[in-house]
């Protein structure tokens, strides 16, 4: 599965309460970066991508990953003629990472050491 877009930070408050009926009792959300109309969201206990389908976006798929079935990860820094940062995730079972790129004004740092607190557990 591969998401393609720029991505930016999501307030945190909206997010929550946008995406409470998504999240299960006791579940945190930590983190969410909005693309043009997709979304992903960083739990304690999951990456939730959120995948608003149609020309009106009304029908709306959710996949959820557990941490745990997260191999390894990948975050490239943005440079000097390619502006945006990307990161890439290997789940378990799947050889075609999925694919995230985010524009300048997104901290690639710390997508990447929410990935590491989560993924490491």
């Amino acid at each position: 599965m591969a998401l393609f877009g720029n991505a930016h930070t999501v307030d945190l408050e909206t997010a929550q309460r946008d995406y409470a009926p998504l999240l299960g009792q006791g579940e945190q959300l930590h983190a969410a970066y909005q693309l043009i109309r997709d979304t992903i969201l960083f739990t304690d206990r999951r990456l939730v991508l959120v995948d608003k389908q149609g020309i009106t976006g009304k029908k709306v798929g959710y996949h959820s990953i557990p941490y745990r079935s997260v191999t390894h990860f990948t975050v490239e820094t943005a440079g000097t003629f390619d502006l945006d940062a990307e990161l890439k995730i290997w789940l378990s079972g799947s050889e075609i990472p999925i694919q995230q790129t985010f524009t300048k004004g997104v901290d690639i740092y710390e997508v990447q050491a929410l990935l590491a607190q989560f993924v490491t557990r």
